[in-house]
């Protein structure tokens, strides 16, 4: 029940993004998303006594804040002004493996076998492909597709920051402060977009739902599952993610992906499922990272 409630809550963030960039600015998408969450994680850490220490793990904490939440969070509803909710999905989960791609960068050796460059060449074809067959139009669309890559790269750089510099904490705790970080740094961007007139409760409703489920009460429940059933098979969850996020759009936003959206979206899928398969195990603070 848990593996398949995450599931879905970490499918449905693109869907209520897209209903929230249509009145209001992105950048105060992403600063309400992390402050919500960050208030209700924050206690919860400081109450475990599990906030590591600034003073000994600050640079890795702002890396980490950066890459994991203010970027992303804030680059991914820039980018849905443009592109859909479902190619979002799509794009993002491209994640798994640019944490393989990246992680000698990051002293993590992990071998590049014969199974995991074919995985990177099919992963890359279904790119090419989505890309390439009429999901994506105009200078803008690309612009879109620029800032949802730029998250994709924070969301793989995140978990290994984790893994070479925070490993030893508890899990929730650099998460928490990297929420508390994140909410600063976008507190002064998101002071000069407030919006002109009040937002409509959807607007409204889809940042509760992004800040309370998707990011605070999902990283809570993942928690619970790692602990339950192991990190390998929570991270699971990165394949299934994506099919939420397209169904939701494909059927209640009235996208489309068309062929060469769908045949993009297999080939990423299986080049992701390949290039990660067998790896050296992660810490579970990693793959905690890696979900969305």
């Amino acid at each position: 029940m848990a593996f398949a409630a995450l599931s879905v809550i970490w499918g449905v963030p693109y869907f209520f993004i897209k209903l929230a960039v249509d009145e209001i600015s992105p950048l105060l998408v992403g600063f309400v998303r992390v402050g919500l969450a960050a208030c209700i994680l924050v206690p919860i850490a400081w109450k475990r006594g599990a906030l590591p220490k600034f003073r000994a793990h600050g640079g890795a904490l702002v890396a980490f804040a950066l890459a994991e939440f203010a970027v992303p969070f804030a680059a991914i509803p820039l980018g849905e002004q443009w592109i859909s909710s479902s190619l979002t999905g799509i794009l993002i989960a491209t994640v798994p493996m640019w944490v393989v791609l990246l992680s000698r960068s990051f002293g993590v050796q992990e071998q590049l076998g014969v199974r995991r460059l074919a995985g990177f060449a099919l992963g890359f074809l279904g790119v090419v492909v989505l890309m390439g067959f009429g999901a994506i139009s105009g200078l803008w669309g690309w612009a879109g597709v620029g800032c949802v890559i730029v998250s994709a790269l924070g969301y793989a750089v995140g978990p290994l920051i984790i893994q070479r510099h925070l490993s030893d904490l508890d899990s929730i705790g650099p998460l928490a402060a990297a929420l508390a970080i994140a909410t600063a740094v976008l507190f002064v961007p998101a002071l000069f977009v407030l919006p002109t007139h009040a937002p409509s409760v959807t607007a409204i409703g889809s940042i509760a739902v992004l800040g309370i489920l998707c990011t605070a009460l999902a990283m809570l429940l993942m928690f619970y599952l790692v602990n339950h059933a192991g990190a390998s098979r929570a991270s699971l969850i990165t394949y299934i993610n994506p099919a939420v996020a397209s169904l939701l759009g494909l059927s209640l936003l009235d996208e489309r992906l068309g062929p060469g959206g769908v045949a993009g979206f297999v080939l990423i899928l299986l080049g992701s499922w390949l290039a990660t398969r067998g790896g050296t195990p992660k810490p579970a603070h990693s793959e905690l990272a890696e979900q969305r």
